[in-house]
């Protein structure tokens, strides 16, 4: 891999993480469409570790009250951290669940970009419906372990190419009344755990591989996209609550639209 294309995928990687389009669609068809070899799994982790790296950076305050509010849970202290800490990991735990039951499969059989071309059309919809008729109206204060577990099975669709994880949590938080800035925020929270699971569950398969790495690429992969993931989050949630969902679906349709009309 040169490291214009390794800048390249970075960046896409870091824009499209937490933005409500599916990063894992772009990094599968960016590569084809540009004719250029897979990047392979080496370099997918890489970008994963640098968006995480940026959504810990940005949290860093909300993810220390949570991991203070937590342990104090634990000794019976209550707290809006603990509490928010327990969410997260309620929310967490349907993914865990469907990754190891269908994560093979899904890997297997649904890669396909016709798969990428219904999701992202399908799950675009979802998301505009949800904007339009949710009311709007509830913080993250507000959230109930119920709420938690409903935003959590929504999560586990993302293993679907082209479903986007942070547009599928949004709809379900969107749907259950929450604002929007309380979606997105929730939503990238919840982006800690699922991220660096599943780059652990990937990185099971390079032991004991015989993997050449190159490391500039590596590098170059990892600050490429843990900047631009940062500026991502940052200008997403200054502007969510203005913007709406609508620029988002828009592109997710014509993007679903050229991959069907290409593919089919």
């Amino acid at each position: 891999m040169d490291l214009m294309q390794a800048f390249i995928l970075a960046l896409v990687q870091g824009i499209t993480e937490f933005l409500p389009v599916s990063s894992s669609a772009h990094l599968i068809l960016f590569p084809v469409l540009m004719g250029w070899p897979d990047q392979g799994l080496t370099f997918d982790i890489a970008v994963h570790l640098g968006t995480l790296m940026a959504v810990i950076a940005y949290f860093r305050k909300d993810i220390g009250a949570c991991i203070t509010g937590w342990f104090g849970s634990l000794a019976g202290r209550k707290s809006a951290g603990g509490r928010l800490a327990w969410h997260v990991i309620i929310a967490t735990a349907p993914i865990i669940v469907a990754g190891l039951f269908f994560g093979d499969a899904v890997e297997a059989h649904l890669r396909g970009p016709v798969v990428i071309a219904i999701a992202t059309i399908v799950f675009g919809v979802a998301l505009l419906l949800a904007d339009y008729f949710g009311k709007r109206r509830l913080s993250i204060d507000h959230m109930t372990w119920v709420t938690a577990l409903v935003i959590g099975c929504f999560q586990a669709l993302a293993m679907i190419p082209g479903t986007s994880r942070s547009g599928i949590t949004m709809t379900a938080a969107l749907l259950l009344g929450m604002t929007r800035e309380a979606s997105a925020r929730f939503s990238f929270l919840l982006a800690v755990p699922t991220i660096a699971i599943a780059g652990l569950w990937k990185a099971k398969d390079l032991i004991g591989g015989n993997v050449d790495v190159d490391f500039v690429a590596l590098g170059v992969g990892v600050v490429v996209s843990a900047v631009s993931a940062f500026v991502c989050i940052h200008f997403f949630l200054k502007a969510i609550e203005r913007l709406g969902s609508v620029p988002f679906v828009v592109y997710r349709l014509l993007l679903g639209g050229y991959l069907l009309f290409v593919f089919m």
